[in-house]
């Protein structure tokens, strides 16, 4: 029953990634320029794990130390959703949610099958195997059909 629930939670979590594209197009449009529509969607995203973070702390019993140092390779992970983020703002708008989403996905599996072979930030390594190369391969296709079809 677990594993029903984890994967329903993944799937909503698509669903809300595809949403907030279109939502971030018209936000930028409010606002008159995209990269604004971005910068307020990660304000309001950092407000709210703020906020949870302080909740799940104290139910925890962990206590935050903001002067601890973060390497750089930590913070990295807020630049690469940025791009992403940018990205769907410009992009949407001129090839559509369902393209963006495919591509995005497409890359996402593709870099997660080259992170994981390579057992990136001590991920458990996992081999290339024709299966993971034919569902890449299928995801691929997808992208492409649902861009140029």
């Amino acid at each position: 029953m677990d594993t029903i629930l984890w994967a329903l939670f993944g799937v909503i979590a698509g669903a809300c990634i595809a949403t907030q594209a279109p939502i971030n197009v018209q936000l930028g449009k409010g606002l008159g320029v995209p990269i604004a529509a971005a910068a307020t969607s990660f304000l309001a995203g950092a407000v709210i794990l703020w906020l949870l973070t302080l909740v799940f702390s104290r139910l925890q019993g962990v206590s935050l130390d903001f002067a601890a140092p973060a390497p750089w390779l930590f913070v990295a992970g807020g630049a690469l959703g940025a791009v992403y983020v940018f990205s769907a703002v410009v992009l949407t708008p001129m090839i559509g949610a369902a393209a963006v989403m495919a591509l995005a996905v497409t890359g996402q599996l593709l870099a997660g099958i080259v992170l994981d072979r390579v057992g990136f930030l001590g991920m458990a390594v996992r081999e290339i195997t024709l299966g993971r190369v034919a569902g890449a391969v299928l995801l691929v296709i997808g992208a492409v059909m649902i861009r140029v079809l």
